[in-house]
């Protein structure tokens, strides 16, 4: 009698587990799960969203691999990672150890540069087309002509220089966001190891090489990762820069998301837009399990 008694509490204890997991489980399913199992089937039909899907093998991988468009996607969002991943890193690191140090306005000056991570990005993109005007009443132009005497540049109205006005954008866009968490990892390194060095002869340069570096090693693993993984992801600060109705400027700064939904919403084609998507996880994946291999080969050290 015991035992039964035991086994009916387990039970109801495990349906009252199940049914606090059992609302997040679903909107995963649902949101989530489903849509990823799906895009993997489509992935290999052809299917316009209206007619019956078809089966087609590799066909569509085919076909997105012999389109140019498809490849100056590839090309824009691998150039515009290698641009921005190192640069917004740059940037956060060295405004962290900045803002890290104990300066008048030292919270006033971090609100300001997490402001444009917060920001509606509607209206930022908006202010920052604003400045960056391609005619010459434009701001950022009026600086070039009149203090540095060059010509004014186009910036996202061009072919030449949209790449360039993306990258500038999502660096400021996105730098006070990752200089919150260096800052989280600065203030997590113990002041003994800096005083440690101090009376090794250790100046400022040699703290931050031998101890600031290596104890932000974690922090930095996570900080490109993260990075990573939104810049392959990039699709609203293109659209909003140089997309619209009439799409990219050329073929010049399409990306693969843009691609993906240009594909599946504006020329239905499903299984092609689903081959694409399934290029763009395997290469996050990939870039992802090379970081942290290298990352347990730094620990293994």
């Amino acid at each position: 009698m015991n035992t039964i008694s035991q086994k009916r509490r387990k039970r109801k204890q495990a349906l009252i587990a199940y049914s606090f997991i059992a609302p997040n489980f679903l909107g995963f399913a649902v949101f989530t799960l489903g849509p990823i199992i799906l895009a993997f089937i489509m992935a290999f039909t052809e299917w316009d969203g209206n007619n019956p899907m078809q089966f087609i093998g590799f066909s569509n991988f085919t076909s997105i691999f012999s389109d140019d468009r498809f490849m100056s996607a590839l090309k824009n969002t691998i150039v515009y990672s290698i641009f921005t991943v190192p640069f917004t890193l740059a940037v956060a690191l060295g405004l962290a150890i900045l803002l890290n140090q104990k300066i008048r306005g030292r919270t006033f000056f971090r609100t300001v540069t997490f402001f444009p991570y917060v920001a509606s990005l509607v209206a930022v993109a908006a202010v920052w087309n604003m400045l960056f005007t391609p005619s010459e009443e434009g701001l950022i132009n009026q600086l070039l002509i009149n203090v540095f005497h060059t010509e004014p540049l186009k910036w996202a109205a061009s072919p030449n220089t949209v790449m360039l006005t993306i990258v500038l954008f999502s660096i400021w866009k996105n730098m006070g966001y990752y200089m919150v968490i260096y800052l989280a990892g600065l203030q997590g390194i113990s002041e003994d190891l800096y005083e440690a060095a101090a009376l090794d002869g250790a100046g400022s340069f040699e703290q931050f090489r031998y101890v600031t570096l290596p104890q932000l090693k974690p922090t930095t693993f996570f900080v490109v990762i993260m990075l990573t993984i939104s810049c392959f992801k990039i699709y609203d600060i293109v659209y909003m820069l140089a997309g619209g109705s009439n799409g990219v400027v050329n073929k010049s700064a399409i990306v693969l998301v843009y691609y993906i939904y240009e594909e599946a919403f504006r020329n239905w084609k499903l299984g092609q837009a689903s081959a694409a998507a399934l290029v763009l996880f395997a290469i996050v994946l990939i870039i992802t399990l090379i970081q942290f291999k290298g990352e347990k080969n730094y620990a293994n050290d």
